[in-house]
Protein backbone atom coordinates (compact mmCIF):
# COMPACT_ATOMS: atom_id res chain seq x y z
CA UNK A 1 0.00 0.00 0.00
CA UNK A 2 1.08 3.56 -0.71
CA UNK A 3 0.58 6.68 1.35
CA UNK A 4 -1.34 8.25 -1.55
CA UNK A 5 -3.44 5.29 -2.68
CA UNK A 6 -6.58 6.42 -4.58
CA UNK A 7 -5.37 10.03 -4.78
CA UNK A 8 -5.37 11.96 -8.07
CA UNK A 9 -2.55 14.44 -8.61
CA UNK A 10 -1.78 17.09 -11.22
CA UNK A 11 1.92 17.94 -11.52
CA UNK A 12 2.74 20.70 -14.01
CA UNK A 13 6.05 20.76 -15.83
CA UNK A 14 6.51 17.10 -15.03
CA UNK A 15 8.29 15.62 -18.04
CA UNK A 16 11.73 16.48 -16.67
CA UNK A 17 13.66 17.56 -13.60
CA UNK A 18 11.93 18.28 -10.31
CA UNK A 19 8.48 17.86 -11.85
CA UNK A 20 9.27 14.40 -13.12
CA UNK A 21 10.87 13.37 -9.84
CA UNK A 22 7.75 14.59 -8.03
CA UNK A 23 5.41 12.74 -10.38
CA UNK A 24 7.46 9.56 -9.95
CA UNK A 25 7.40 9.80 -6.16
CA UNK A 26 3.67 10.53 -5.96
CA UNK A 27 2.99 7.66 -8.34
CA UNK A 28 5.23 5.28 -6.39
CA UNK A 29 3.12 6.07 -3.33
CA UNK A 30 -0.12 5.18 -5.09
CA UNK A 31 -1.32 8.41 -6.72
CA UNK A 32 -2.67 8.60 -10.25
CA UNK A 33 -0.85 11.45 -11.95
CA UNK A 34 -1.53 13.91 -14.76
CA UNK A 35 1.78 14.57 -16.53
CA UNK A 36 2.02 18.02 -18.10
CA UNK A 37 4.69 19.63 -20.23
CA UNK A 38 5.17 21.93 -23.20
CA UNK A 39 6.96 19.09 -24.98
CA UNK A 40 4.28 16.54 -25.85
CA UNK A 41 6.78 13.83 -26.79
CA UNK A 42 8.70 14.21 -23.52
CA UNK A 43 5.44 14.19 -21.53
CA UNK A 44 4.25 11.00 -23.22
CA UNK A 45 7.63 9.34 -22.71
CA UNK A 46 7.65 10.20 -19.01
CA UNK A 47 4.08 8.97 -18.58
CA UNK A 48 5.05 5.71 -20.22
CA UNK A 49 8.11 5.25 -18.04
CA UNK A 50 6.34 5.89 -14.73
CA UNK A 51 5.09 2.58 -13.37
CA UNK A 52 1.81 3.86 -11.94
CA UNK A 53 -1.38 5.07 -13.61
CA UNK A 54 -0.87 8.28 -15.61
CA UNK A 55 -2.45 10.47 -18.24
CA UNK A 56 -1.01 13.38 -20.22
CA UNK A 57 -1.92 16.99 -20.90
CA UNK A 58 0.65 18.57 -23.20
CA UNK A 59 0.33 22.31 -23.64
CA UNK A 60 1.43 25.83 -22.74
CA UNK A 61 -0.30 26.71 -19.48
CA UNK A 62 -0.04 30.43 -20.20
CA UNK A 63 -2.44 30.09 -23.13
CA UNK A 64 -6.14 30.94 -22.63
CA UNK A 65 -8.13 27.84 -21.76
CA UNK A 66 -5.11 25.63 -21.09
CA UNK A 67 -5.53 25.52 -17.27
CA UNK A 68 -9.18 24.51 -17.73
CA UNK A 69 -8.17 21.76 -20.16
CA UNK A 70 -5.53 20.53 -17.72
CA UNK A 71 -8.10 20.21 -14.95
CA UNK A 72 -10.58 18.60 -17.35
CA UNK A 73 -7.95 15.98 -18.22
CA UNK A 74 -7.82 14.84 -14.60
CA UNK A 75 -11.59 14.88 -14.18
CA UNK A 76 -12.21 13.01 -17.44
CA UNK A 77 -9.68 10.35 -16.49
CA UNK A 78 -10.49 9.82 -12.81
CA UNK A 79 -13.40 12.05 -11.77
CA UNK A 80 -11.67 13.98 -9.02
CA UNK A 81 -8.59 15.95 -7.92
CA UNK A 82 -6.79 15.54 -4.59
CA UNK A 83 -3.37 17.12 -5.19
CA UNK A 84 -2.11 19.97 -7.37
CA UNK A 85 1.61 20.72 -7.67
CA UNK A 86 2.22 23.96 -9.59
CA UNK A 87 5.78 23.33 -10.72
CA UNK A 88 6.02 24.45 -14.38
CA UNK A 89 8.41 27.30 -15.09
CA UNK A 90 11.63 28.57 -16.63
CA UNK A 91 13.90 31.62 -16.44
CA UNK A 92 14.66 34.63 -18.63
CA UNK A 93 17.52 36.46 -16.92
CA UNK A 94 18.66 40.06 -17.40
CA UNK A 95 19.46 43.05 -15.17
CA UNK A 96 16.55 45.39 -14.55
CA UNK A 97 17.85 48.14 -16.85
CA UNK A 98 17.98 45.68 -19.75
CA UNK A 99 14.77 43.80 -18.94
CA UNK A 100 12.05 44.01 -21.60
CA UNK A 101 8.34 44.27 -20.82
CA UNK A 102 7.84 40.96 -22.63
CA UNK A 103 10.41 39.07 -20.53
CA UNK A 104 9.00 40.51 -17.31
CA UNK A 105 5.42 39.61 -18.22
CA UNK A 106 6.30 36.11 -19.37
CA UNK A 107 7.74 35.24 -15.98
CA UNK A 108 4.61 36.50 -14.24
CA UNK A 109 2.43 34.56 -16.68
CA UNK A 110 4.03 31.16 -16.12
CA UNK A 111 4.98 31.44 -12.46
CA UNK A 112 1.92 33.07 -10.92
CA UNK A 113 -0.88 33.66 -13.45
CA UNK A 114 -0.89 30.03 -14.65
CA UNK A 115 -1.02 28.58 -11.09
CA UNK A 116 -3.81 31.03 -10.22
CA UNK A 117 -5.84 29.93 -13.24
CA UNK A 118 -5.25 26.23 -12.53
CA UNK A 119 -6.37 26.64 -8.93
CA UNK A 120 -9.42 28.63 -10.02
CA UNK A 121 -10.33 25.98 -12.61
CA UNK A 122 -9.96 23.24 -10.00
CA UNK A 123 -12.01 25.10 -7.36
CA UNK A 124 -15.32 23.26 -7.90
CA UNK A 125 -13.55 19.89 -7.68
CA UNK A 126 -11.84 20.82 -4.41
CA UNK A 127 -14.50 22.90 -2.64
CA UNK A 128 -17.76 21.14 -3.49
CA UNK A 129 -16.75 17.67 -2.24
CA UNK A 130 -15.42 19.33 0.91
CA UNK A 131 -18.77 21.00 1.57
CA UNK A 132 -20.52 17.61 1.48
CA UNK A 133 -17.84 16.07 3.69
CA UNK A 134 -18.21 18.91 6.19
CA UNK A 135 -21.97 18.37 6.33
CA UNK A 136 -21.31 14.69 7.03
CA UNK A 137 -18.85 15.55 9.79
CA UNK A 138 -15.87 14.20 7.83
CA UNK A 139 -12.41 15.68 7.35
CA UNK A 140 -10.82 14.86 4.01
CA UNK A 141 -7.67 16.80 3.23
CA UNK A 142 -6.64 17.86 -0.25
CA UNK A 143 -3.34 19.47 -1.14
CA UNK A 144 -2.01 22.36 -3.20
CA UNK A 145 1.77 22.85 -3.36
CA UNK A 146 3.02 25.90 -5.25
CA UNK A 147 6.66 26.09 -6.28
CA UNK A 148 8.50 29.26 -5.31
CA UNK A 149 12.23 29.88 -5.00
CA UNK A 150 14.70 31.61 -2.74
CA UNK A 151 14.94 34.07 -5.63
CA UNK A 152 11.38 34.97 -4.68
CA UNK A 153 11.90 35.02 -0.92
CA UNK A 154 15.29 36.77 -0.92
CA UNK A 155 15.73 38.31 -4.38
CA UNK A 156 18.46 37.49 -6.87
CA UNK A 157 20.49 39.78 -9.09
CA UNK A 158 19.57 39.38 -12.75
CA UNK A 159 16.18 37.86 -11.97
CA UNK A 160 13.79 40.74 -11.23
CA UNK A 161 11.10 39.10 -13.37
CA UNK A 162 11.55 35.56 -12.00
CA UNK A 163 11.92 36.83 -8.43
CA UNK A 164 8.76 38.94 -8.73
CA UNK A 165 6.79 35.95 -10.00
CA UNK A 166 8.11 33.59 -7.34
CA UNK A 167 7.46 36.17 -4.62
CA UNK A 168 3.88 36.52 -5.85
CA UNK A 169 3.49 32.74 -5.50
CA UNK A 170 4.04 33.14 -1.76
CA UNK A 171 1.29 35.76 -1.49
CA UNK A 172 -1.06 33.61 -3.57
CA UNK A 173 -0.36 30.59 -1.37
CA UNK A 174 -0.92 32.37 1.93
CA UNK A 175 -4.14 33.98 0.70
CA UNK A 176 -5.44 30.67 -0.61
CA UNK A 177 -4.63 29.07 2.74
CA UNK A 178 -6.85 31.62 4.49
CA UNK A 179 -9.71 31.21 2.01
CA UNK A 180 -9.70 27.43 1.61
CA UNK A 181 -8.65 26.19 5.03
CA UNK A 182 -12.34 25.79 5.84
CA UNK A 183 -12.50 23.23 3.01
CA UNK A 184 -9.50 21.30 4.38
CA UNK A 185 -7.39 22.17 1.33
CA UNK A 186 -3.84 22.49 2.62
CA UNK A 187 -2.12 25.25 0.65
CA UNK A 188 1.66 25.49 0.99
CA UNK A 189 4.67 26.48 -1.06
CA UNK A 190 8.20 25.19 -1.43
CA UNK A 191 11.10 27.57 -2.04
CA UNK A 192 13.88 25.75 -3.82
CA UNK A 193 17.49 26.76 -3.62
CA UNK A 194 20.15 25.45 -5.98
CA UNK A 195 18.76 22.21 -7.43
CA UNK A 196 20.54 20.49 -10.34
CA UNK A 197 18.14 20.92 -13.28
CA UNK A 198 18.23 22.44 -16.76
CA UNK A 199 17.67 25.84 -15.16
CA UNK A 200 20.88 25.63 -13.13
CA UNK A 201 23.04 23.70 -15.61
CA UNK A 202 25.79 25.45 -17.56
CA UNK A 203 24.58 28.14 -19.92
CA UNK A 204 25.70 26.36 -23.08
CA UNK A 205 24.38 26.39 -26.63
CA UNK A 206 22.36 23.18 -26.46
CA UNK A 207 20.70 23.93 -23.09
CA UNK A 208 17.59 25.52 -24.59
CA UNK A 209 13.84 25.07 -24.63
CA UNK A 210 11.39 26.16 -27.31
CA UNK A 211 8.32 28.28 -26.58
CA UNK A 212 6.04 29.39 -29.42
CA UNK A 213 8.81 28.60 -31.90
CA UNK A 214 11.35 30.74 -30.02
CA UNK A 215 14.43 29.15 -28.46
CA UNK A 216 14.96 30.19 -24.84
CA UNK A 217 18.45 29.86 -23.37
CA UNK A 218 18.52 28.08 -20.01
CA UNK A 219 21.21 27.73 -17.37
CA UNK A 220 23.46 29.97 -15.32
CA UNK A 221 27.09 31.11 -15.76
CA UNK A 222 29.72 28.64 -14.58
CA UNK A 223 31.11 31.28 -12.20
CA UNK A 224 27.82 31.25 -10.30
CA UNK A 225 27.67 27.47 -10.42
CA UNK A 226 31.09 27.38 -8.80
CA UNK A 227 29.85 29.42 -5.85
CA UNK A 228 27.44 26.69 -4.75
CA UNK A 229 29.76 24.93 -2.32
CA UNK A 230 30.52 28.24 -0.57
CA UNK A 231 26.87 29.36 -0.30
CA UNK A 232 25.26 26.05 0.68
CA UNK A 233 26.09 24.72 4.16
CA UNK A 234 25.60 21.13 2.97
CA UNK A 235 28.28 21.85 0.38
CA UNK A 236 26.49 20.91 -2.84
CA UNK A 237 23.36 21.52 -4.91
CA UNK A 238 20.32 19.35 -4.33
CA UNK A 239 19.04 16.67 -6.66
CA UNK A 240 15.57 16.67 -8.26
CA UNK A 241 14.72 13.68 -6.08
CA UNK A 242 15.65 15.60 -2.91
CA UNK A 243 13.56 18.54 -4.07
CA UNK A 244 10.63 16.24 -4.78
CA UNK A 245 10.87 14.85 -1.27
CA UNK A 246 9.82 18.17 0.22
CA UNK A 247 6.87 18.44 -2.13
CA UNK A 248 5.83 14.88 -1.29
CA UNK A 249 5.94 15.64 2.42
CA UNK A 250 3.38 18.41 1.96
CA UNK A 251 1.12 16.02 0.03
CA UNK A 252 0.98 13.42 2.80
CA UNK A 253 -1.42 13.02 5.73
CA UNK A 254 1.46 13.90 8.07
CA UNK A 255 1.23 17.46 6.69
CA UNK A 256 -2.50 17.92 7.36
CA UNK A 257 -1.79 20.62 9.95
CA UNK A 258 0.91 22.36 7.89
CA UNK A 259 -0.95 25.18 6.21
CA UNK A 260 -0.01 28.49 4.61
CA UNK A 261 3.71 27.82 4.95
CA UNK A 262 6.78 28.15 2.75
CA UNK A 263 9.15 25.20 3.10
CA UNK A 264 12.72 26.14 2.18
CA UNK A 265 14.47 23.28 0.37
CA UNK A 266 17.92 24.79 0.07
CA UNK A 267 20.52 22.66 1.83
CA UNK A 268 20.68 25.45 4.39
CA UNK A 269 21.32 28.27 1.91
CA UNK A 270 19.84 31.50 3.20
CA UNK A 271 21.12 33.99 0.64
CA UNK A 272 20.49 34.55 -3.04
CA UNK A 273 23.07 33.20 -5.47
CA UNK A 274 24.75 36.62 -5.52
CA UNK A 275 23.61 37.54 -1.95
Amino acid sequence: MGVLDDKVAIVTGSARGIGRATAELLSAQGARVVINDLDADAAKQTAGEISGETTVYAGDLTKPGAPDELVKTAIDAWGKIDIIVNNAGYTLDAPIHKMSDDWFQRMLDIHVVAPFRIIRAAAPHLREPAKKEREAGEEVFRKIVNVSSISGTMGNAGQANYSAGKSAVVGLTKTLAKEWGQFKVNCNAVAFGYIETRLTASKVEDNVMEIDGEKVQLGIPDQMRGMASMLIPLGRPGTPEEAAGGVFLLCTPWANYIHGQVLNITGGQFTGMTT
